[in-house]
């Protein structure tokens, strides 16, 4: 198969290097180049100085609209509202979008929605196949318990993590939600301060802990009387999420458009 051109929009951030570093790497794919915000201070610089692969002749921009209109496919980890331009453009473009941006919200997916009536998009809270195995089981694991079965859903990243709960734990409660029949959102509980009163049967609660280095560490607890399963995850790179994404890319290449997800680019459907 013919080799797949693949950009990076926010390349200089600490996973637009490591996307770009995983680009490079893989047989088939060649890094197209990459974007970042309005008045940074990579802007102008040569992509391969930037993520440490060497001089590229490519260099960071913070104008998608190109990138867009030449690469096959174009990997996107940078936030809702950059999220929601880039998916416009893939749809000008009919190019490949891989979203691994966390925090999105309604407004945020309809416009992904919108935009895969004209290009394939691929949409993951979580790249790494390890995850989506446990999100796998979760929804599994779910079905088989009953409602005397509390789930609790805790996580941890680092210290400058932006955004609560992860994508990844609202994958976990969304697979969880989906085991019993029903919508996360009539069963999450993100958070419980002061006097709030016992636990309600059969909602989903989450807990986000913030510290350190930590790339991502998930637990799903499934609490009964004197008994409990656990189902955990632990990242230790973000190569991981790196390699889900461009196998993602990979897959979608030549696809009708649509709204995908991990479980389409797994196999798992």
């Amino acid at each position: 198969m013919a080799e797949i051109s693949i950009g990076v929009v926010g390349i200089g951030g600490r996973m637009g290097i490591t996307l770009a570093r995983q680009v490079a790497g893989t047989p088939g794919c060649r890094l197209a180049g990459g974007t970042e915000r309005p008045g940074s201070p990579m802007l102008g610089r040569d992509i391969g100085e930037v993520t440490g692969l060497g001089p590229l002749g490519l260099k960071v921009s913070d104008d998608a609209l190109p990138l867009f209109a030449q690469a096959d496919a174009v990997i996107d980890f940078t936030s809702p509202a950059a999220t929601r331009h880039h998916a416009q453009l893939a749809a000008q473009g009919k190019t490949v979008l891989v979203i691994g941006t966390t925090g999105l919200e309604e407004e945020h997916f309809a416009a992904l929605r919108e935009a895969a009536r004209h290009a394939p998009i691929v949409q993951g809270y979580n790249m790494s196949l390890g995850v989506n195995l446990v999100a796998g089981l979760v929804r599994q694991v779910a079905g088989l318990l009953d409602a005397e079965w509390d789930i609790e859903i805790v996580e941890m990243h680092h210290r400058m993590k932006v955004d609560a709960p992860s994508g990844t734990a609202i994958l976990f409660g969304e697979k969880a939600a989906q085991g019993r029949g029903r919508e996360l959102a009539d069963l999450a509980d993100r958070g419980r301060d002061g006097v709030c009163g016992p636990r309600q049967k059969g909602d989903i609660g989450f807990a986000s802990l913030r510290g350190g280095n930590v790339v991502g560490e998930h637990t799903v607890i499934f609490a009964a009387d004197n008994e409990r399963v656990e189902l955990s995850h632990k990242a230790a790179d973000r190569g991981i999420f790196a390699r889900g994404a461009v196998q993602a890319a990979l897959w979608a290449r030549g696809k009708a458009p649509g709204l995908y997800d991990m479980d389409d680019v797994l196999g798992f459907r």
